[in-house]
């Protein structure tokens, strides 16, 4: 229980209360509960950094947070995703590669910490594609092309950035997961010649 890991729980209880928010706020809309929702969001994702750095600046820096952390980002992006699909604003194929990616790499990350006790953090390219995921489903809730006298041409331009976004974070989801694949196995081979396996 570390000052870090409970900034994560914390973030993982605001994933409950940002679903729910969405559920009343329904699809496309501009109102408050939608706004709330956008910016509890955006205090979710910006509290990675901050039990990053708690974990490290009191040297806490623990398994069950190297492993808690990359599940609560999940939580958020994916049911946030899942939500957004029901509501039509994002493509249900594009949800489902997300929700394909981040299930394998979560069932490889648990396999190689039971089999070998290997805990791979996220590398570059994997912090990377957080970035882009929690920007592009922070425009998302955000519905500035629902906000009533929005110029078309505004809210056009403002929907199509968003998706530019989506897709980069898409492209990254993929490449991240191949590295980090490729990095596990590396792993994972180098543990089962050194047990004599």
């Amino acid at each position: 229980m570390t000052p870090a890991n409970i900034v994560t729980y914390v973030r993982i209880l605001m994933v409950i209360a940002i679903v729910i928010l969405l559920a009343f706020a329904g699809p496309d809309k501009s109102n408050a509960e939608r706004w709330v929702a956008a910016a509890l969001f955006i205090i979710a994702a910006s509290t990675d950094k901050l039990d990053g750095y708690l974990a490290r600046s009191r040297n806490q820096v623990t398994t069950l947070g190297k492993l808690l952390d990359p599940v609560a980002d999940k939580l958020l992006i994916c049911s946030c995703l899942i939500v957004l699909s029901c509501f039509g604003t994002v493509w249900w194929w594009v949800t489902v590669l997300f929700l394909i990616r981040e299930g394998w790499i979560t069932i490889l990350r648990i396999y190689a910490k039971r089999k070998y006790a290997i805990v791979a953090a996220a590398d570059f390219l994997g912090k990377l594609k957080t970035v882009f995921e929690c920007v592009a489903v922070g425009m998302l809730l955000s519905p500035l092309w629902a906000v009533p006298k929005m110029p078309i041409i505004l809210a056009s331009s403002y929907y199509y950035l968003t998706m530019i976004v989506l897709a980069i974070a898409l492209c990254l989801c993929f490449a991240s997961g191949a590295s980090y694949t490729v990095s596990i196995f590396s792993q994972m081979r180098k543990a089962s010649h050194a047990s004599g396996k």
